[in-house]
């Protein structure tokens, strides 16, 4: 792993969950790591029990990744993790403009820019990996969630781009798909555990072993089922219909 995508690693969106969970395992194979998160003292926790060289970055990248750029200016950059995202969450109508345009910014426009600012070294140089977190909410039309699972579409397609265009530059790229997941975020949205919720580490597990393999991966059995029925299976307003009812424990919560 350090070989290939090391020594030093991006994870953006650090501080909890996902993010946190990534940065221990890149820990455990060695990387040295920039994490990136808007709390500094989650990020001070997370890398005083990280066993390699850190430097955490506390920046709301909504308003850039200029923060980033300074902060690994002289290191060598093999990966970088795009897990930062904002879900604004209720129905579209009720939505503050500024709230959808934050998910906008966090959500499409700090992995481009990302992308733009530390693929083209990886490529010069023959080797690297790039991952994009999104979200099976992005599969089809998702209500109540509208701004966000149309963010998740943008991420997950540009990864895939990306992966067939720079898989013969030696980088490798993979979007994660994930559903439901064990974060502070859905426990505190959700009264009870979505049916299929996996675990961070497993989330993780599933887009380490993907990466350099194949463009796409969705994290647990359930989920992949999931995903399958309702890309593949149902009509497309049955699968809108669905994720609408599924949606509803966390827009009347």
């Amino acid at each position: 792993m350090k070989a290939r995508y090391g020594p030093w690693a991006v994870v953006a969106g650090a501080s909890e969950g996902i993010g946190a969970a990534f940065a221990v395992a890149l820990a455990k194979q060695d990387l040295d790591l920039v994490l990136v998160a808007r709390r500094p003292g989650p990020l001070a926790d997370l890398a005083a029990r990280l066993p390699v060289r850190t430097v955490t970055v506390s920046a709301d990248l909504a308003d850039g990744i200029e923060a980033v750029l300074a902060a690994t200016d002289g290191l060598d950059v093999g990966l970088v993790v795009c897990n930062a995202a904002y879900a604004p969450v209720g129905p579209f109508l009720d939505a503050d403009p500024a709230e959808t345009r934050r998910a906008l910014e966090l959500n499409c426009a700090v992995p481009l820019a990302l992308a733009h600012a530390y693929l083209p070294a990886m490529a010069a140089r023959g080797r690297g990996g790039f991952v994009v977190m999104s979200s099976l909410a992005g599969q089809q039309g998702s209500p109540g969630i509208a701004a966000y699972a149309a963010t998740k579409a943008f991420g997950a397609v540009l990864a895939e781009g990306l992966w067939g265009e720079l898989r013969g530059h030696g980088v490798d790229v993979v979007t994660a798909v994930a559903g439901a997941v064990a974060t502070p975020g859905l426990e505190h949205a959700r009264r009870r555990p979505a049916p299929g919720t996996v675990g961070p580490d497993e989330v993780v597990a599933a887009a380490l072993k993907a990466l350099g393999h194949r463009p796409r991966t969705v994290p647990g059995a359930f989920m992949k089922v999931s995903a399958a029925a309702m890309g593949r299976l149902l009509p497309r307003r049955a699968a809108i219909a669905l994720m609408g009812r599924a949606n509803a424990a966390i827009v009347d919560n």
